[in-house]
C-alpha cells in the first residue's frame, strides 16, 4: 500500500512563495510519474504539473507555467513543488498523486483518473 502524504500550505500573500513537499511511504515511487493537483472551493480537481518518473522530463498546466517547478528526489521518495509569484487564484487544496509506473507521455496525465494513489492534501491560501 502507497501512502502520500504532502507538506509545506499555508496562508502566504501575493507574489510570495511556498513549497510543497510530497512524501512516499510503503513503496519506492521511483518508477512511477508523480503528479500535483489543485481543488479549489466550488472547483473540480485540475492538473497543475507531472514529472516523469527519471525527474528529466516536466508537464505544467497553462496557468502555473513560468510560476511553479515540479521536481523530485527518488533518493528520498519525494516530489516538489516549488510555487513562486503566487496568485489569488491559486488557492486551493493541493494533492499529490502517483501515476502509472514508466508512463512518459505527460501530456496525458492531466486527469485525475490516470492516477493510482493520493496524497490528503495541503492547503495553500494566498490573499491579495
Amino acid at each position: 500500500q502507497v501512502q502520500l502524504v504532502e507538506s509545506g500550505g499555508g496562508l502566504v500573500q501575493a507574489g510570495d512563495s511556498l513549497r510543497l513537499s510530497c512524501a512516499a511511504s510503503g513503496r519506492t515511487m521511483s518508477s512511477y510519474a508523480m503528479g500535483w493537483f489543485r481543488q479549489g472551493p466550488g472547483k473540480e480537481r485540475e492538473f497543475v504539473a507531472v514529472i516523469d518518473w527519471t525527474g528529466k522530463s516536466t508537464y505544467y498546466a497553462d496557468s502555473v507555467k513560468g510560476r511553479f517547478t515540479i521536481s523530485r528526489d527518488n533518493a528520498k521518495n519525494t516530489v516538489s513543488l516549488q510555487m513562486n509569484s503566487l496568485k489569488p487564484e491559486d488557492t486551493a487544496v493541493y494533492y499529490c498523486a502517483a501515476g502509472p509506473p514508466g508512463f512518459t507521455l505527460l501530456a496525458v496525465l492531466t486527469t485525475p483518473s490516470r492516477y493510482n494513489y493520493w496524497g490528503q492534501g495541503t492547503q495553500v491560501t494566498v490573499s491579495s
